[in-house]
């Protein structure tokens, strides 16, 4: 830290640098995560996220794949699997975008873009994942039967 300003000659600063409610939220977040069972629970709660929006998509006859680690998510509306930029451009990406105002009408908030990730939290209920579960399952009803399929 020496070689920081003022004391140094490196320059640093950020929106949050050395903001104290951030600084607290990140020492709160390390201590969090260092509690036995964190990163466990955590992958729990991705999986659980994976197999639901699945077991949701299966509902319906749209094109669906999705990719998961720890908690980190990401829906595509194509045929599996996706794995790069190429595979991920093969997306139907009005499907999301009618997807995301549907979920989002339902008070679910997604990532904007079917090229971004999202991320569970620690501390997601249960009860938001299964709502989350619901309004999908209801769209991929709703977008089969619109599009003729069954």
């Amino acid at each position: 830290m020496q070689q920081v300003a003022p004391q140094g000659a490196i320059y640093q600063a950020g929106t949050l640098s050395g903001n104290p409610l951030a600084m607290t939220a990140g020492l709160a977040t390390l201590r969090a995560t260092g509690e036995p069972g964190f990163y466990e629970k955590l992958e729990g709660l991705g999986e659980s996220w994976r197999r639901g929006m699945s077991d949701a998509a299966s509902e319906g006859d749209v094109p669906f794949t999705i990719n998961q680690v720890g908690s980190m998510v990401s829906i595509f509306f194509t045929e599996g699997p996706v794995t790069d930029f190429t595979s991920a451009a093969g997306s139907e990406t009005e499907a999301f975008k009618d997807f995301f105002w549907h979920m989002l009408r339902r008070g679910i908030y997604l990532a904007p873009s079917q090229y971004e990730a999202g991320f569970i939290s620690s501390v997601h209920p249960e009860e938001d994942l299964e709502k989350t579960f619901k309004a999908a399952r209801e769209w991929f009803m709703i977008a089969s039967a619109s599009v003729g399929r069954s």
